[in-house]
């Protein structure tokens, strides 16, 4: 009896002096001993020999870009030259920017030519965003079905905005580039964007 009764005291002795030593140990071994948010990752270039990479868009629980934007796209110039119509916007359109650095647009373009396109995205700096947007154009009505417009090569969006203190708006300008099936660069617009943030709340008329 008195042997098993010293084997349970070193057994409780050994079992207190791991949960002393474990968190050290495994912060030695580069594993953290604290939590840490959920999030998603993404593989960097081969020259960070697949490392992986954390957007961290709210640091210190700062303002983020990520979420829905209702997103007013205004002309300022095309080909160089004014935009006939400032008044009238180049895109009204709804935009979702991810956590894992890709974005999409529901535009109110006809949805028969394609009115959901894909980017991604990059921070620039502090509330500061660069967004690469690539969509398929489709502007040609001969030849399609019930006027449905075929593939015509694309566009290029690229855009810098800056994110508002609170994280309900967002500023900056664009740049859109029409290309032919070739490559060869048709109608350039540059102008500038306006957008806030869509909530649970925010009704279908604050859209229009």
């Amino acid at each position: 009896m008195k042997t098993i009764y010293l084997r349970f005291v070193s057994a409780i002795g050994a079992l207190a002096l791991f949960s002393m030593t474990a968190p050290s140990a495994l912060a030695m071994c580069g594993l953290p001993n604290k939590v840490v948010k959920p999030a998603n990752w993404l593989p960097q270039s081969a020259a960070e020999h697949g490392r992986l990479q954390l957007i961290d868009d709210d640091k210190d629980n700062g303002a983020s870009i990520v979420g829905m934007w209702h997103v007013v796209f205004t002309g300022v110039t095309v080909n160089d030259g004014p935009y006939p119509d400032s008044k009238q916007p180049v895109d009204n359109a709804i935009v979702v920017w991810h956590r894992d650095g890709t974005e999409i647009m529901n535009s109110n373009r006809p949805a028969q030519d394609g009115n959901f396109c894909l980017g991604v995205w990059a921070r620039t700096g502090e509330r500061q965003y660069h967004l690469n947007h690539i969509p398929w154009q489709g502007n040609d009505p001969s030849g399609g079905p019930a006027g449905i417009g075929q593939p015509q090569a694309g566009v290029q969006l690229t855009e810098e905005v800056t994110l508002s203190p609170d994280g309900k708006s967002y500023t900056g300008s664009f740049k859109l580039v029409q290309y032919d099936s070739a490559g060869n660069v048709g109608v350039t617009i540059k102008g500038s964007i306006q957008a806030t943030r869509i909530t649970p709340d925010t009704p279908f008329t604050d859209l229009l």
